[in-house]
């Protein structure tokens, strides 16, 4: 590619998520591996180290190649901000891999930029809305599950088998809540939290 610097961009959101496909993809366009920036975070905003990194670099000399837009970011406002910053401010040229029309080295006139600009809002649009329905459906399953009695969260520790005869020693005075606690094998607080539990449940249970 001449002078040109290149540079690529990936992003995964976990550690276990695996970015190879990102690699591979960007290797096959011509970026060397040592310019090739990689956060593992969410893209929800732009706050990620190495991409903070790569925005330095940049200049009117410059390409910039990503996989897919949704490797850039997920956040429609933020992520039309940052192509900004790149090919208005930085003067660097973009290109998205999956999207041929989202290359800003190709027709570098008004009619180009509008089609540009355009695909851009688009798909920054439909990654955010894809973003928001994960999250959304995320939340109805849960739901879901809570309804149909699925507990989230540490399963509870079972009570010892000597608890309620050490509750009873200890509400009678024949030992401290800590020797009570001791025997149970629990912290005090915690003792004294599930006995007043189990005393209400036995209250509630006998009152009518």
């Amino acid at each position: 590619m001449g002078n040109t610097k290149v540079y690529g961009y990936m992003r995964v959101s976990t550690r276990e998520q695996n970015e190879n496909r990102q690699r591979i993809a960007l290797i096959e366009m011509g970026v060397p591996e040592q310019n090739i920036y990689m956060d593992k975070q969410s893209g929800k905003d732009f706050k990620r180290p190495q991409y903070q990194k790569l925005l330095k670099k940049l200049d009117s000399g410059a390409v910039l190649f990503v996989k897919s837009i949704d490797r850039l970011g997920r956040s429609y406002a933020d992520l039309n901000e940052q192509w900004r910053v790149i090919t208005k401010e930085k003067g660097a040229d973009i290109v998205v891999i999956d999207m041929p029309l989202l290359d800003t080295r190709r027709e570098k006139n008004l009619l180009g930029t509008f089609i540009s600009d355009i695909v851009l809002a688009l798909l920054s649009y439909v990654a955010e809305n894809e973003r928001t329905n994960i999250r959304q459906r995320q939340a109805e399953g849960i739901a879901a599950a809570k309804a149909r009695g699925v507990r989230f969260g540490r399963p509870p520790i079972p009570m010892p088998d000597n608890f309620k005869e050490m509750r009873l020693a200890w509400r009678e005075g024949k030992i401290t809540m800590n020797e009570a606690a001791k025997a149970c094998q629990m912290c005090p607080k915690t003792f004294y939290e599930k006995a007043v539990k189990q005393e209400k449940t036995c209250l509630e249970r006998y009152t009518f």
